[in-house]
C-alpha cells in the first residue's frame, strides 16, 4: 500500500510544477480545467487503479486466512502488527500461536 502513496507523491511532485509553469503558456480559461484533468488523470486515477489491484491481489488473504480474524491484523496494509510481517495464504507470521480474536469475536465465558 505504501508504494501506491509513494508513487502518487512522486507523480504529484512532477505534475504540480509542470501545471504551475504552464499557466504562462495556456489561456487562463483553459488552464484550470486542463490542470484539474491532469491532476486527476496523472495522480488520482492511477492511484485508484493501483488500490483496486491491491485489494484484488489480497482478497484471498483478507477472506480466507486465520490472520484476517486476529486483533493484530491490519487489513488496510495486509500486515501482522505484532510480527511486522505480511501474511499470505501459505504463510502465517506467528504460525497461529499468537492469534487473538478481534473484540467482536470473543467467546462469552459464562456460556461454557
Amino acid at each position: 500500500m505504501g508504494d501506491i502513496v509513494f508513487w502518487a507523491l512522486i507523480r504529484a511532485a512532477v505534475v504540480i510544477p509542470v501545471i504551475w509553469f504552464s499557466r504562462d503558456y495556456i489561456d487562463y480559461q483553459v488552464w484550470w480545467p486542463a490542470g484539474i484533468l491532469a491532476l486527476y488523470g496523472i495522480i488520482l486515477h492511477p492511484a485508484i487503479i493501483n488500490y483496486n489491484l491491491f485489494l484484488e491481489r489480497n482478497k484471498p488473504v483478507l477472506q480466507s486466512t486465520l490472520c484476517s480474524s486476529c486483533r493484530h491484523f491490519d487489513k488496510t496494509a495486509v500486515l501482522c502488527l505484532k510480527h511486522d510481517e505480511h501474511p499470505t495464504e501459505e504463510y502465517l507470521p506467528c504460525d497461529a500461536i499468537d492469534w487473538e480474536p478481534k473484540s467482536g469475536n470473543t467467546i462469552d465465558k459464562d456460556s461454557e
